[in-house]
């Protein structure tokens, strides 16, 4: 016969009303999510791939090209907080939708731009948007699912990311191949329109959220407590770091493979990108792995992995420089699914914030990742921005060990003492 205990676990799974996997309103969450992150990330990195081409076109270096990239993820980093706090007020799934409507609508005026500057402003409008979406997705998954599939949930959203940042670029790579930069800008804006449509018609209503009063003070305590927490701190910082090694690799790459000793067509370095298949796999594995190694152990895997793609990219030989790629990336998403999913769950209250809180220190990564790594491939070509990534997974590895040290003192402090 059941035990008391299993007949209760039971009748609390019933009880619980929020998303299971399985049932039809998880997959038709899950798809519109991996839409949403599909056309997100497609946006946001709309431009990287063609960082030669506009260089170019403009007649400008890298360094300023980049700013292409780094505007957008630095607006949203400035941005995600207060749109993250208008979620609480006016829903999670209202501000997702007008988020990406208004990204999707810069999407389709960007390819229109008659200059840089002017390039870089509307870029920088598209990544304010754009703040809108993911940390309110994360609250959202949060609320709505439960909590023994939240990993697997976040997994798939970053799944739908690493997807849209390949797509984006393969496709832009290809069309400004063909037809020039503009023509590229403009296929990943009629795609993610498309991905957007699906995104409203699909996603649930949420049953779960209760609106809350926009208050600046207490957003500004909300925002307090969780700078407090140790463990939230250094979760914001791993996100970060990953994150800067992850946007100078990709900034720069298409710089190194347009020149000798590869000279690779624009096309074939915006396909260098269907490496992102490999952040899929991983990304959706991130569950597995935190159940199997724990949360650290999870951590130390994908560093390492990460810190392995950066040393054998240094070989001239193609076939190496792409077999680092998969595992820098690999690592990347391993490594920000566990960290983000572990940010969800670590913050019982203003769940929001603490999201907005992540992805606001993950796209300033982004957007230094990206500056820095422009500037480090001009002082010292490819090398220079090895030696700046490898200098950010050292800060991964000292923060998580930090962790793990942390953990081991306060398990001690518990123990009873011996008799």
């Amino acid at each position: 016969m059941p035990s008391a205990s299993t007949k209760a676990a039971a009748t609390l799974a019933a009880a619980d009303t929020r998303l299971a996997p399985g049932t039809a309103g998880y997959r038709r969450t899950s798809l519109a999510l991996f839409a949403a992150g599909l056309a997100a990330f497609a946006l946001l990195y709309s431009t990287q791939a063609l960082l030669p081409a506009l260089s170019a076109s403009f007649g400008t270096g890298a360094s300023a090209a980049s700013w292409t990239v780094s505007a957008a993820t630095g607006a949203l980093a400035v941005c995600v907080l207060p749109l993250s706090a208008l979620s609480e007020r006016f829903g999670r799934r209202a501000m997702m939708i007008g988020s990406l409507s208004v990204a999707v609508a810069v999407g389709l005026l960007v390819p229109f731009a008659p200059n840089l500057e002017s390039l870089i402003a509307l870029r920088a409008v598209q990544g304010a948007a754009l703040a809108g979406l993911p940390a309110s997705a994360m609250a959202y998954l949060a609320e709505e699912v439960r909590p023994r599939a939240l990993v697997g949930a976040i997994g798939l959203f970053v799944a739908g990311n690493s997807i849209g940042g390949m797509s984006g670029r393969i496709v832009t790579g290809w069309a400004a191949q063909l037809w020039g930069w503009r023509a590229g800008l403009a296929a990943v804006g009629l795609t993610s329109l498309v991905c957007l449509l699906v995104f409203r018609a699909l996603l649930p209503k949420a049953r779960h959220f209760t609106p809350g009063a926009l208050d600046p003070r207490a957003l500004a305590g909300t925002v307090r407590t969780h700078l407090a927490d140790p463990l939230l701190r250094r979760l914001y910082a791993i996100g970060a770091l990953f994150m800067t090694v992850f946007g100078a690799v990709y900034t720069v790459i298409g710089y190194r493979l347009v020149e000798a000793p590869f000279s690779l067509p624009q096309g074939v370095i915006g396909s260098i990108f269907l490496i992102y298949l490999v952040g899929t796999v991983s990304s959706a594995a991130a569950g597995r792995l935190v159940g199997r190694l724990g949360r650290r152990g999870a951590l130390y895997l994908a560093v390492s992995t990460t810190a392995a793609g950066l040393l054998l990219s240094l070989s001239d030989a193609l076939a190496a420089v792409v077999a680092g790629l998969v595992l820098i990336t690999a690592g990347f998403f391993a490594g920000h699914a566990v960290a983000s999913s572990a940010v969800s769950r670590t913050a019982t209250t203003g769940r929001a914030q603490a999201s907005a809180l992540y992805q606001s220190a993950y796209y300033l990564g982004s957007s230094a990742g990206g500056t820095l790594g422009a500037v480090a491939f001009h002082a010292g070509g490819w090398t220079g921005t090895v030696l700046l990534g490898l200098a950010a997974v050292l800060g991964v590895v000292s923060i998580t060990l930090y962790g793990t040290h942390s953990a081991r003192v306060a398990a001690r402090r518990l123990r009873p003492a011996a008799v």
